[in-house]
Order: C-alpha cells, then structure tokens, then sequence
C-alpha cells in the first residue's frame, strides 16, 4: 500500500477517534447538564416548599398571638371591672362614714348636720345608681 493512503487511513482513523472522544466529551457533557438541571429544579421545590412552611407558620404564630392578645384583654376588662366594682363600694363606705363622722361632730356641737350633699363630697342619687349598677353588674369600663 502507497504511504498516502496508509496516511489516509491514519488520519481517517484519527478523525474517528476524534470523533467518537467529542461525542463522549458531549454526552458527559448533556449528561452533567441534566443531573444539574435536576438538582436545581429538586433544590427550587425545596425552597419553594420551605417558604410555603414558613409562610404557615408565620401566619399560626399570627393567629396564637391575636388570640392571647384577646384573651389578654378580656382578663384585664374582668379584673378592672371587679376592681372598679370594690373601688365604688369603698368609695361609698368611706362617704358613708364621712357622713356618720359629719352627723357625731354635729351632734357634739348641737348643730344640725348640713343638708347639703355636696358639702361631704357626695351625692346620694349617684350612689345610689352607682350602687344599682355594681349590684347588677352592669360593665362598668369607659363609664366617664
């Protein structure tokens, strides 16, 4: 055989290997591709599903927080309304034994005890609505 063709034949031969290692290089190639691919589509479904978690989360938390903010509330109504209730009957027996009090130094004196309420820091018609109104238990908050 001439030594061109056996030249020929050698590089004929060259090219193929070439060839076949290209297509090799190419599939390792797609191949990396694809399992990158896979992984960044796996790793989006991750995040995607830990914000969606974390978005359920947030919103219980939200929803436990506005229920003891409300539970909050409601305790504290009910003890200052029992404590403006105790407040209001001191408050009347206090009046009541400044009255008493007034009524003993009259006496002492011989005087009258003055008919005017407001001169003992009271009036009878509002304690005695005051006084219908603990009873009753109407609320008692934002009154004034």
């Amino acid at each position: 055989m001439p030594e061109e063709v056996r030249a020929a034949k050698r590089i004929n031969q060259e090219g193929e290997r070439i060839l076949e290692k290209s297509q090799e290089e190419a599939e390792r190639i797609v191949a990396r591709a694809q399992e990158q691919a896979a992984f960044l589509i796996e790793e989006r479904g991750l995040t995607e599903a830990a914000e969606a978690e974390g978005r359920r989360i947030l919103e219980n938390a939200e929803d436990e927080a506005a229920q003891i903010r409300s539970g909050a509330d409601e305790y504290a109504a009910s003890v200052l309304g029992g404590l403006e209730a105790d407040v209001a009957r001191t408050l009347r027996s206090i009046e009541r034994g400044i009255a008493m009090l007034d009524e003993r130094r009259a006496a002492y004196a011989g005087v009258e005890p003055e008919a005017d309420a407001d001169a003992v820091g009271y009036a009878p018609d509002a304690l005695e609505a005051e006084d219908e109104r603990v009873e009753t238990g109407a609320p008692a908050i934002g009154r004034r």
